[in-house]
């Protein structure tokens, strides 16, 4: 029943929220300050779904400027989990699919974010060249989930160098965000669903690495974010432990 009753509300929710932020984004269309309104919007879904969301950022992350953040991608909670951590003024990067979603995907394209088709290899390389432009340009930041896909549970997988190559090409700083895991965590017919932490990572100079490679700077950016995903876990497991105790 309260999975029936979470779905309906999740439903009719995200409608309002999809054809009302598309009439208002009529008013500037592709503003990339949208992103972060509606992106915060679908994250108050967290309430909803029982999750005790716990959030990090590093003092002073306001002042960093435009950079590349980038985060793991686990599953469709991403949408009401990593979304709250979206800073303004920041675009994601998604396949072209999403635009055909009822909706949600009028809204995603309004908003300002990048779609690219990744099925064609020359699209999907002059998308990567637009990102690299935009944020030579300096008014906005990206948002991508280097895994290319969903890890469904299987821990974080390989990066792409995409990101990457963008980083280095624009002279920006790479922010990691991590999310603790959520995999089998979400009981839709449970009230409760336990403490979920997302944490920002400083910034990562890639200075250093412009004299090394994308893939160095790539698998050095993985290395941190393996390692505070295990950290982060960790202390989920202990915190809601003693909680039972």
């Amino acid at each position: 029943m309260l999975l029936i009753l979470r779905a309906i509300i999740v439903v009719v929710y995200s409608i309002l929220v999809s054809v009302l932020g598309c009439l208002w984004c009529l008013t500037s269309p592709r503003n990339p300050r949208h992103v972060a309104t509606f992106a915060h919007l679908f994250g108050k879904l967290s309430h909803l779904f029982g999750i005790q969301l716990e959030m990090r950022r590093p003092e002073g992350i306001e002042q960093v400027g435009n950079a590349i953040y980038i985060a793991n991608h686990q599953n469709n909670y991403d949408m009401v989990t990593a979304a709250n951590m979206v800073q303004a003024p920041t675009v994601t990067v998604g396949k072209k699919s999403l635009a055909w979603i009822p909706f949600f995907g009028q809204l995603y394209w309004l908003t300002g974010n990048l779609l690219i088709d990744r099925e064609n290899k020359s699209k999907a390389h002059n998308s990567i060249n637009q990102v690299v432009e935009q944020l030579k340009d300096g008014h906005v930041s990206f948002w991508m989930f280097p895994e290319g896909t969903r890890s469904r549970g299987r821990g974080l997988l390989p990066f792409k160098t995409g990101a990457f190559h963008a980083a280095l090409a624009a002279g920006v700083p790479i922010i990691p965000i991590v999310v603790s895991n959520t995999h089998g965590k979400i009981n839709l017919n449970r009230l409760k669903n336990g403490l979920v932490i997302i944490e920002m990572l400083p910034p990562i100079d890639t200075t250093p690495f412009q004299e090394q490679s994308a893939r160095k700077l790539t698998s050095h950016c993985r290395e941190i974010m393996q390692q505070k995903f295990d950290e982060l876990n960790a202390e989920v497991e202990r915190r809601e432990a003693e909680r039972v105790k």
